[in-house]
């Protein structure tokens, strides 16, 4: 089957999710972003990759980091940002995705950065644009969150070098986490032979067995020995019912405190997509602890992105 993220040559022109990318691509992406990883410490903060190019951020659901990382990232390529204001578009009037779309691009659109509450609606996009324009998923439903996805394994590398010795655990609320599954396609791709996800049986979806994950539903079982823990916020938002007695009894059982960080290694690195929830999934103290990565990574985020639409820029389908 046709990957919709690649030209007939093999080459990125959307970013949509980080399942079915072949391994070169995705390490092509982090070792571009490495390039730009220091452009923040330039007296001349931009580069003219971009230049000409308009960038429009549509986000249908709420967004600290991923939105400002891409204005921020898009501004540094020198392009023309343009961020839709969803609450007071045509949108909120009842316009379909698809018309919104057309008529941006009718504006002379080059890459739509979407994030949308329904899984699936960037791959719809990508569908319906023209040849020359990109599509970035910044965030589907529950399906996939792919920058945040190629951040952290940014991170992970920066931080532990080479994939094929690692342990990584992924803790929380898988079940309603795009993030836990572009990381997990993302670590399988790069050759990552122990990846856990870690929590109660309501949280973490049936078929991941398939996808050559470890389950495991003790916290000191799934953390234990491990190079990385990645944890998850609880995303009441997404949940039908009650999944969980209470946050405070999350926290007894899988909230990360000094004291159950020391069963993973020595040397292992805190990571977490934000935004956190102190106190539910991670004490205050590990946040700010010295194994965090978590602010490293939304510095790492910028050049990420900016590798991703420098890339997908260059590429017609």
């Amino acid at each position: 089957m046709n990957n919709p993220q690649l030209n007939r040559h093999g080459e990125l022109i959307h970013l949509l999710s980080t399942e079915g990318l072949p391994r070169e691509i995705l390490t092509h992406i982090l070792d571009t972003a490495a390039n730009f990883v220091g452009v923040h410490q330039r007296e001349v903060k931009k580069l003219p990759l971009l230049r000409g190019k308009s960038v429009f951020n549509l986000f249908f659901e709420n967004s600290t980091r991923t939105r400002t990382t891409f204005e921020i990232a898009a501004t540094r390529l020198s392009a023309d940002v343009i961020n839709l204001d969803i609450a007071r578009s045509s949108a909120a009037k009842g316009e379909s995705l698809l018309d919104t779309i057309a008529n941006l691009s009718a504006m002379a659109a080059d890459i739509f950065v979407v994030r949308h509450s329904e899984s699936g609606a960037p791959y719809l996009i990508a569908q319906h644009v023209a040849p020359h324009v990109h599509v970035i998923n910044a965030g589907d439903g529950r399906h996939a969150h792919p920058t945040q996805g190629l951040l952290d394994m940014y991170t992970i590398r920066h931080h532990k070098g080479d994939f094929s010795r690692l342990s990584v655990a992924i803790v929380g609320d898988v079940l309603h986490s795009r993030v836990a599954r572009s990381d997990i396609h993302a670590l399988r791709t790069l050759g990552c032979p122990d990846v856990r996800v870690v929590g109660p049986r309501t949280l973490v979806p049936p078929d991941l067995a398939a996808m050559g994950v470890r389950v495991c539903h003790e916290l000191e079982e799934g953390i234990r020995g491990c190079d990385v823990v990645i944890t998850l916020r609880l995303q009441n938002e997404r949940m039908n019912g009650a999944l969980l007695p209470s946050s405070q009894e999350y926290f007894q059982r899988f909230g990360l405190t000094p004291e159950r960080l020391r069963w993973a290694k020595p040397d292992a690195i805190v990571m977490h997509p934000g935004p956190v929830n102190r106190g539910v999934e991670i004490a205050s103290s590990v946040v700010d602890g010295a194994q965090s990565v978590v602010l490293e990574q939304v510095t790492f985020g910028i050049a990420v992105r900016m590798a991703v639409m420098g890339i997908v820029a260059a590429n017609e389908a």
